[in-house]
């Protein structure tokens, strides 16, 4: 066990480690999300993605072109 001065420095290193950071991971992932499929309105972050994405989840559908979105 820590007394005095070790204990209050103990303390106050504990709460600096365990503060939470600034900002929330929701809100960093909604700025990395910039295009949206025009079908189902999913939110992806880049157009290879889109690609992907219609090719699993609307194959009948065409991809739209580069820089549509």
């Amino acid at each position: 066990m820590t007394r005095g001065k070790q204990k209050i420095d103990a303390q106050r290193r504990s709460a600096e480690k365990n503060q939470k950071s600034k900002g929330s991971q929701i809100e960093a992932r909604a700025e990395g999300l910039k295009i949206i499929c025009p079908v189902c309105k999913t939110q992806l972050a880049n157009e290879k993605q889109l690609i992907d994405h219609y090719g699993s989840k609307h194959p009948k559908e065409k991809p739209p072109g580069p820089s549509s979105t």
